[in-house]
């Protein structure tokens, strides 16, 4: 009984030191001390003594750990490691860690992520919101657009012009607006809540495309040209990236350009030739100056000794000779600029390529760090801005129309997709919020702007489905008067642009992130390929026993957080959200330590084993989620009233995080390894359930009614109440509507009737006769009844306005006679 008293004793100590993370001096210190007091107190004997030795010297004394030990691990690293090839090692070199990597250690610093700074636009960002923000999407006519011209008016073309709208990113030295990273998502979820043409036409410009990459990697000579023309609109960029035979391995685009000698402007000059393909450009019908990746190629040895010289970036103005550009794509009847570009032996000297020739064969990873940075703004706040007027729109919809004598909104079928609708909308705003802010920290994050783009692009797909399904007939039938039906066809756009979602989370979102996230792998790799043997060896050693303790010490994180669930961790608040605290830091034992044993387990073959891979990428995702959804809940002063939402989307992530580990876990291809996972981190099944009945009632009948929470939710979107804002006459209506529900039930009552609230006007006029309401109440009823009738009703046409032209073949996109509603 006293040797088993000793051992646990001495396991309980071990337990602490590793979920501690002492280092291994100390500890094996510790462990020692431990040892000698169970010898003196109780009967640790000669055997402990030897079998702790054993473990313990070859750890702590570090020549015999070197020679023995780490010389062994790095020879068979090096022949189980998988080769990485050139583009693979550029996208893991771009790019920076930032919270990310929090998340990867186990013990994320909840503190530290807390003292960042709540986001705030400057007082001019503030007015360009208020103003020209507002003011374009005034002039938005969703249907001319769409159905009629498939394109923007000239006055929008002009006024986004005049308001450098595509300068954001532009430094003002070059008469562009600097705007934040945070300035730019609020202005693309304003644009985004009425006009996805109109925040797609904003927000190329302002992403991956020359002005980004001018500003970073240009020539003085180019940025001094190009910058202040870009910034006045007289230049329109685009940036063509995808081929035929390259879309998500956008690495193997078979785009050439040879470098050679040719005649430019009346002399000969050193050159490329270029031929290429490309596809899906947006703007590339509208531009003046095309960005351009290809594959440059010195076979004659003008340039050097070296023949493939890798992806590089070049600037062609639209009329070089010989670059095919105009023609349009038409996805999903949603008509922003998008089409091919294409040129066969077209000769550029090589001061197009951005940067100069200096920068030839680097265009890769230009790309991947801007991209870094465009991913997390444009789409995640299109995503966002549409999600927050769908959850205003849905949620005053489903109040305003009735069926059975009674809202719509109350029925639970309903309420179920209201409550998705809304709680996906504040946690996307808060991943924007937090994710944006980390750009303007000079951030890069590369493992993020995935996560961004496909967590969000994803669940604003739910929310359009949702939103359809709650408007039925209204949803479906286009028209001046639809609000949602461009949506719904367009949600597949973001789902497949700049990089397709099924890429993102198998490949990327975990593939980067294990090896730039994780605290030790990176450095593993780059210290097997040091050249200096002693340094390679002293390096190597570092890492990889760093590796070990990290590794050893997660383990007894997870089975901690499996016994107690955190429950004596500290946290930073002591309210309702301290348990999601506990239970992310939970979860981030647990992704660090099924990381390393997949990585130890499998190996290189983990790198195909997507489905594997992408599950780990999920749980990773929505430890990012939830804590911007924590951080969000705290900036905005921790309202009470808003905690049916943070309970919701927390509720979300974690019940999906258990699904991805059970998911990995169930399918891990080693059946006595999974046993043992299963053990540690989830003997008792999954424990977090779906957001409650309870808490989706209270979102739901939050977003049917004025209140300061459903304000916060829908912040700085286009709500207007003006001629033709469909979105401002639908607030309005939801109001009038609240308004008169007492009314009407007065009436009903003093007429002993039990009506239905439809033909308010005519009711106006019987209740007025009768002396039971004033002329104010007739009026709002009146005024109520025509807003439930436009809210209600859908547009039909003479089947003559529906033709796109008076002939049967197909016709080309172009200006066409407009079309009225009937």
């Amino acid at each position: 009984m006293s040797d088993l008293y000793w051992f646990l004793i001495v396991l309980a100590v071990f337990g602490v030191v590793a979920y501690q993370r002492f280092p291994l001096t100390k500890s094996v210190v510790i462990l020692t001390i431990t040892m000698v007091i169970g010898t003196i107190f109780g009967s640790i004997g000669l055997i402990a003594w030897i079998l702790f030795a054993l473990l313990a010297v070859p750890l702590a004394y570090k020549p015999f750990r070197l020679d023995f030990l780490s010389t062994k691990l790095l020879s068979f690293y090096k022949s189980v490691s998988p080769e990485m090839s050139q583009t693979e090692q550029e996208a893991i070199d771009a790019g920076t860690v930032w919270w990310d990597g929090e998340l990867f250690s186990g013990k994320p610093d909840w503190q530290k992520m807390h003292g960042i700074n709540q986001p705030k636009l400057s007082a001019e960002e503030q007015a360009f919101l208020d103003g020209p923000c507002d003011e374009v999407c005034g002039m938005v006519d969703e249907w001319q657009i769409n159905h009629v011209d498939a394109d923007l008016p000239d006055e929008i073309w002009a006024f986004l012009k005049e308001h450098k709208f595509f300068a954001m990113i532009i430094e003002k030295k070059y008469g562009g607006l600097a705007f934040s990273a945070y300035a730019q998502s609020r202005v693309l979820q304003k644009l985004a809540g009425v006009s996805a043409v109109l925040s797609s036409t904003v927000g190329v410009p302002n992403s991956l495309g020359p002005g980004e990459l001018l500003q970073h990697y240009g020539t003085q000579e180019q940025q001094d040209y190009y910058l202040p023309r870009l910034a006045k609109g007289e230049e329109i960029p685009c940036f063509a990236l995808t081929s035929p035979e390259a879309g998500s391995d956008a690495g193997a685009i078979p785009d050439v350009g040879i470098v050679a000698k040719g005649m430019f402007n009346g002399e000969e000059v050193l050159g490329l030739r270029l031929t290429f393909s490309k596809r899906y450009i947006t703007l590339a019908p509208v531009a003046t100056v095309v960005g351009l990746a290809f594959k440059m190629h010195d076979p004659e040895g003008l340039l050097g000794d070296k023949e493939d010289l890798g992806i590089t970036c070049a600037l062609i103005p639209h009329d070089t000779e010989g670059l095919q550009i105009g023609r349009r794509h038409f996805p999903l009847n949603v008509p922003f600029h998008n089409g091919p570009v294409k040129a066969e032996d077209m000769f550029v000297p090589l001061s197009y390529i951005i940067g100069g020739e200096k920068m030839a064969g680097k265009g890769w990873r230009m790309l991947m760090e801007c991209l870094s940075v465009g991913r997390v703004i444009t789409l995640p706040s299109s995503a966002a801005g549409g999600a927050k007027q769908l959850a205003l729109s849905t949620g005053a919809y489903s109040r305003i129309r009735r069926q059975f004598r009674m809202p719509i909104g109350q029925m639970e079928g309903v309420e179920e997709m209201l409550a998705r609708i809304g709680g996906n909308a504040y946690l996307m705003d808060a991943v924007t919020s937090f994710s944006t802010t980390g750009v303007d920290l000079g951030e890069k994050p590369s493992v993020i702007s995935a996560i961004c783009k496909y967590h969000l692009t994803e669940r604003m797909r739910q929310i359009v489905n949702d939103s359809m399904d709650v408007h039925g007939g209204k949803g479906i039938c286009l028209g001046p008067n639809n609000y949602l039906g461009r949506a719904y066809q367009g949600v597949p756009i973001s789902i497949t642009v700049e990089g397709a979602n099924i890429l993102t989370r198998n490949m990327m979102i975990f593939g980067q992130g294990a090896m730039r996230c994780h605290p030790y792998v990176l450095q593993e790799i780059y210290a097997s390929n040091l050249e200096d043997k002693k340094e390679r060896l002293e390096a190597f050693d570092a890492a990889v026993f760093g590796h070990i303790g990290f590794a050893v010490s997660n383990t007894v994180r997870s089975l901690w957080f499996t016994l107690s669930r955190n429950w004596f961790s500290s946290t930073p608040f002591k309210d309702e959200t301290a348990t999601y605290y506990r239970s992310l830091q939970g979860y981030s034992a647990n992704l660090a330590m099924l990381t390393d044993i997949a990585m130890g387990v499998l190996g290189g073959s983990l790198k195909r084993k997507e489905r594997l891979s992408a599950r780990l990428g999920d749980v990773l995702s929505y430890l990012y989620l939830a804590s911007a959804v924590l951080k969000r809940y705290d900036e905005q002063g921790r309202n009470k009233d808003d905690l049916p939402l943070l309970h919701w989307a927390m509720q979300d992530c974690l019940h999906k995080m258990d699904i991805a580990i059970d998911d990995f876990i169930r399918n891990f291809p080693s059946a006595p390894v999974a046993v043992y996972l299963r053990l540690v981190v989830q003997p008792f099944g999954k424990l977090n359930d779906k957001p409650s009945d309870k808490v989706e009632h209270k979102i739901a009948h939050m977003l049917q009614q004025p209140n300061t929470a459903r304000d916060r939710l829908g912040e700085g979107q286009y709500l207007s109440r003006v001629e033709g804002s469909l979105f401002g006459d639908l607030e309005q209506t939801l109001e009038n509507i609240i308004k008169v529900e007492p009314i009407f039930n007065n009436i009903c009552k003093t007429l002993g009737e039990k009506l239905p609230m439809t033909g308010l006007d005519k009711l106006a006029d019987r209740a007025l006769a009768a002396g039971i309401i004033s002329d104010a109440d007739a009026e709002l009823l009146k005024e109520t009844e025509a807003g439930r009738l436009r809210t209600i009703n859908v547009d039909d046409f003479d089947p003559q306005e529906l033709l796109a032209a008076n002939s049967s073949k197909v016709v080309k996109v172009t200006k066409k006679k407009s079309v009225k509603a009937a």
